[in-house]
């Protein structure tokens, strides 16, 4: 779609740290979650909520009432009069969400909305489902976080699988796998240093009360192992004869990520004279079945078509790669050094939360491009049913 007009104020996208799954968020509501810490980001920014028009909320498993979602986490922050749409496109619903708020700007340049995205891979929900006619209702039973990783329904193989299929079509090793994982490794710990200098602007911490005892608090992201390519190499292949192991691969994880978005001149004051984020556009595609890494490509292709830009033009490139397989692809279709990419880490290293994990990969890029002083960035991912999806942001600082 192309854009070119909403913009995302400086200073106002923001993400929790990422939490692997069953840690210290394993038993918090992705909403109770998402309203702590937006509320904080939208505090650190001195952003009122009543300015808020319109809420888009993506999540992508069920939690305790949130047939209620985007109404009550409105009236939580805040923003009583305001609803809005919820969304749920798996791995894409970041860019979806994104998509969503930039669409409502472009139609409504006054308006000022909040996207904000969720999840909690930890404990997901078992669902029964009525049995019908069979004997006394005997229902179905589906694990919905489990058993959607396990298999895709309409392609019939697990996420592993698409990974190492295309693995095998792009003539990848296993050791090319672990050299780049570890790498994105190296990228990550660049994060950290400095006291967390990269990460400290745009990561809000977690801060939850609770009936009894100290508050929940989690400052970083919280289960990112210390990897080495010693211990990367003694890991086998999850499959027979593959090359994809539990290594070059992502984790679940628990988080919550959003921005606000509103036209130029809104944008600017909102951001207190810090600068802009403009969309220029966003891209989504589908490959063929079973080949899910390869995704990002056409939907980078789509979302830079839309900008009018070439890979060439772009300054940084920021992905979601559940698996090293994705980042060796692009690379190998787009003509451009894999290490070139996702400076700071990935979605690799530090976990996949499904629908804020989009969100958390824009809200980096935006950093990095402001860290240069301005420029372009392409973020692109993947997600289930062998998709993808992309944004294309300028940044412009005042």
């Amino acid at each position: 779609m192309k854009l070119g007009t909403p913009c995302i104020p400086l200073g106002l996208a923001w993400s929790s740290p990422f939490v692997r799954w069953q840690g210290s968020l394993a038993d918090v509501s992705s909403l109770d979650l998402a309203a702590a810490v937006t509320r904080d980001a939208l505090a650190r920014a001195a952003l009122d909520p009543t300015v808020i028009t319109r809420l888009v909320l993506g999540w992508t498993v069920p939690q305790r009432e949130s047939f209620y979602g985007a109404p009550t986490l409105a009236a939580r922050l805040g923003a009583t009069d305001v609803s809005g749409a919820m969304l749920s496109q798996a791995c894409a619903t970041g860019v979806a969400c994104l998509e969503a708020a930039a669409a409502t700007v472009a139609l409504e340049p006054g308006a000022v909305v909040l996207a904000v995205t969720t999840d909690r891979t930890s404990n997901g929900p078992v669902l029964i489902h009525p049995g019908g006619a069979r004997p006394g209702g005997t229902p179905d039973v589906e694990r919905w976080v489990l058993d959607s990783f396990e298999r895709d329904p309409w392609g019939g193989t697990s996420m592993v699988a698409t990974a190492e299929a295309v693995a095998a079509e792009g003539g990848m090793t296993k050791e090319e796998l672990d050299d780049l994982t570890l790498f994105r490794y190296q990228q990550y710990r660049d994060a950290l240093a400095d006291g967390r200098a990269f990460q400290r602007p745009w990561m809000v911490p977690v801060n939850i009360e609770r009936r009894r005892g100290p508050a929940l608090v989690v400052q970083a992201d919280e289960g990112v192992h210390d990897t080495t390519a010693e211990a990367l190499a003694k890991l086998a292949p999850v499959a027979p004869g593959g090359v994809v192991s539990f290594g070059s691969q992502t984790h679940p994880a628990d988080g919550t990520a959003g921005m606000i978005v509103a036209g130029k001149d809104r944008a600017r004051e909102l951001s207190g004279g810090a600068g802009i984020a403009r969309i220029l556009a966003t891209g989504f595609a589908r490959v063929e079945k079973g080949r899910m890494p390869k995704a990002p490509v056409p939907a980078a292709r789509q979302a830079l078509s839309d900008a009018d830009l070439t890979i060439e033009a772009v300054d940084v490139i920021k992905t979601h790669n559940p698996f090293a397989v994705n980042d060796l692809w692009f690379a190998q279709q787009m003509g451009i050094d894999p290490e070139a990419m996702n400076p700071y880490g990935c979605s690799l290293v530090y976990g996949h939360p499904q629908a804020p994990t989009g969100a958390r990969g824009v809200a980096e890029l935006i950093e990095v491009l402001r860290r240069r002083g301005g420029g372009t960035g392409l973020f692109t991912g993947c997600a289930a049913g062998d998709t993808g999806a992309a944004a294309v942001v300028r940044v412009e600082p005042t």
